[in-house]
C-alpha cells in the first residue's frame, strides 16, 4: 500500500511538473500577444492621424475632375453574387475618379449573376480579349467578353469557366488597359471618394508605391443607395456585431500598424490598388493557393528585394470599402477555415523569407510574427487555454498568478478593440450613434468569451485540411443582399 501511495505521489508530481513547465509559456504567449497588439496600437494610431491629417488638406473635388497621370482599371470577380452584383457595378461606375473602366468577371456563376449584368446594362459582345502578358497565365476557359452598348458606360464582363477566384482577377488583369488595377469584390460597395484617396501614395510618390490598401467595413446593418452606404448601422445578427468589431481593429490598428512600421504583410483581397506592370512582373494571383491576396503580397515583397529595389506598399486608413460579412455560423467557419488554410499555404511556400536578412523587416519582423501570432495562434490558445485551466485545477500552479495574466490579457485585447473603435470613430467624417458604440463595446468583451475560441477551432480545421492535402476550393458564401432603396 505504501509503494502504490509512493508512485500515486511521484505521478502526481510529475504531472504537476509539466503542467508547470507548459503553463507558464502559455501565460507568457498570451501576454506576447498582448504586448504585440499594443506596439500595433500605437503605431495605427500615429498612421491613422497623419492620414486624417492629409485628408483635411486635399481638394478631392478639385482632384475628381482635373486629369491625372495614371488611369485605373477596377477588376471584380463574381460567383454566384446575382443578390448584390447589380448594385457593386453602379456604386464603381459611379465613382470619382477622372478615368477608370470596370472590369468584371463572372467565373463559372451558377445563378443568375451574368443575367443580371446583362439586363441591367445591355450587354453586347465585345472586341476585348483576353491575352496573357508577362509572367501572368489565365487558366479557365474564356466563353465570352461583352461591353455595354452605351460607350459611355465603362464596363467590360468577362465570362469564363469556374476556376476560381484567384485566376478570375487574372483574367480580369489580362483585360484591363490602364496603368493601376484595382482587385474589388463583387459582394461590396465603396465610398464615392475611394479610388481618389487609395491612388493619392502612387501620385505623391510615383517611383517607389507598388500597391496600397484600403479600409474594410461590414456593411450589414447600413443602408445603401444608388451604391452608396448613406446611412451606418449595426446588423441585429450577434454573428455579424462580433465581425464588425474584428474588422474595425483588423484595419485600423492591424494594417495601420504594420503600413507604419513599413512592413505591410497583407493588403485584402477585397480592396487593393496595384501598379498594372508590377503584377504582370510576378505574374498576377497564384491560382494554386487558396490565399491569393496574401500570396500577391508576399510575391511583390519578395521580387522587389530580390531585385533591390526601392519600394512601398502602404496601407490608406481613408477610402472605405463595404463588404458582405457572414450571417451565419455555417458559412462563418467555412470562411475562416479557408482564410486559415491560405495562411498557412502562403507561409510554407514563402519559408525561405523567414528570418532572412535579405528581405528586410518582412523577412525578421513581419513572417516571424505571422509563423507565431497568426498561423500558432489557435492552436497555442486553445491548448495553451486548456493547460492553464488544468494546472489551476491539480494545483500546479498558483490560480492567482495565473488568472490575473488571463485577466491582463484579456483586459489589454479588450482595451486594444475599444481603443480601435475609438480612432476610428475620430478619424472618419460620419458618426456612429451612442447605441451602436455600446453594442461595439459590448462586442469587445464578449468575443472573448466563447466566440475567439470557437473561431480558433474553425481556423485549426482549416490547417488541418491542408496538412492532410485535401482539396481547395474557393468556396461559396451565401449572399443576402444590401439594404438599398
Amino acid at each position: 500500500m505504501d509503494v502504490l501511495d509512493l508512485t500515486g505521489t511521484w505521478v502526481d508530481d510529475a504531472v504537476r511538473a509539466v503542467l508547470l513547465w507548459t503553463a507558464i509559456p502559455s501565460l507568457l504567449y498570451f501576454l506576447a500577444i498582448a504586448v504585440q497588439q499594443g506596439v500595433l496600437v500605437l503605431m495605427g494610431w500615429i498612421d491613422v492621424r497623419a492620414s486624417s491629417a492629409r485628408r483635411d488638406v486635399l481638394d478631392l473635388a478639385e482632384t475628381a475632375t482635373a486629369p491625372v497621370s495614371m488611369s485605373l482599371t477596377v477588376v471584380m470577380a463574381a460567383y454566384n453574387e446575382s443578390a448584390v452584383i447589380a448594385e457593386s457595378v453602379r456604386s464603381v461606375l459611379a465613382l470619382d475618379y477622372p478615368d477608370h473602366e470596370v472590369v468584371v468577371v463572372n467565373d463559372g456563376s451558377t445563378d443568375d449573376t451574368l443575367e443580371v449584368l446583362r439586363r441591367t446594362y445591355d450587354l453586347v459582345p465585345s472586341e476585348r480579349e483576353v491575352r496573357a502578358a508577362g509572367s501572368l497565365q489565365v487558366r479557365g476557359a474564356v466563353r465570352g467578353v461583352l461591353e455595354a452598348r452605351d460607350p459611355a458606360v465603362p464596363l467590360v464582363v468577362v465570362d469564363t469557366e469556374n476556376s476560381g477566384r484567384a485566376d478570375a482577377s487574372n483574367a480580369g488583369l489580362a483585360v484591363s488597359a490602364k496603368d493601376l488595377v484595382v482587385f474589388f469584390d463583387a459582394d461590396s460597395v465603396l465610398d464615392a471618394d475611394a479610388l481618389l484617396l487609395a491612388v493619392q501614395p502612387f501620385l505623391d510618390d510615383p517611383l517607389r508605391v507598388v500597391c496600397t490598401g484600403g479600409n474594410i467595413r461590414a456593411v450589414n446593418g447600413c443602408r445603401v443607395v444608388a451604391g452608396r452606404v448613406v446611412e451606418e448601422g449595426m446588423p441585429r445578427p450577434w454573428l455579424a456585431r462580433l465581425q464588425v468589431v474584428e474588422y474595425l481593429r483588423a484595419f485600423s490598428l492591424g494594417r495601420a500598424g504594420w503600413s507604419r512600421l513599413g512592413a505591410l504583410m497583407l493588403v485584402s483581397g477585397a480592396f487593393g490598388v496595384y501598379r498594372r506592370d508590377m503584377l504582370l512582373e510576378v505574374g498576377g494571383f497564384d491560382a494554386d493557393t487558396i490565399g491569393e491576396d496574401f500570396e500577391l503580397t508576399m510575391s511583390l515583397h519578395r521580387w522587389c528585394r530580390r531585385r533591390r529595389r526601392a519600394y512601398r506598399l502602404v496601407f490608406v486608413a481613408e477610402p472605405t470599402c463595404w463588404t458582405e460579412v457572414p450571417e451565419s455560423r455555417a458559412v462563418l467557419q467555412r470562411q475562416r477555415s479557408r482564410w486559415h488554410r491560405g495562411l498557412w499555404e502562403v507561409l510554407w511556400k514563402h519559408r525561405g523569407m523567414l528570418l532572412n536578412p535579405r528581405y528586410g523587416r518582412i523577412g525578421m519582423v513581419g513572417l516571424p510574427s505571422f509563423w507565431l501570432f497568426e498561423l500558432m495562434a489557435p492552436l497555442f490558445e486553445l491548448v495553451g487555454l486548456a493547460l492553464i485551466l488544468l494546472a489551476i485545477a491539480v494545483g500546479a500552479i498558483d490560480p492567482v498568478l495565473a488568472l490575473a495574466a488571463l485577466g491582463i490579457s484579456l483586459g489589454i485585447g479588450i482595451l486594444v478593440t475599444v481603443l480601435a473603435m475609438l480612432i476610428e470613430e475620430g478619424a472618419r467624417r460620419r458618426r456612429t450613434t451612442v447605441a451602436d458604440l455600446g453594442v461595439m463595446v459590448l462586442c469587445a468583451v464578449v468575443e472573448n468569451l466563447g466566440y475567439r475560441q470557437l473561431t480558433a477551432v474553425w481556423r485549426l480545421q482549416g490547417w488541418w485540411q491542408a496538412l492532410r492535402g485535401s482539396t481547395a476550393s474557393w468556396g461559396e458564401m451565401t449572399r443576402t443582399g444590401f439594404a438599398t432603396d
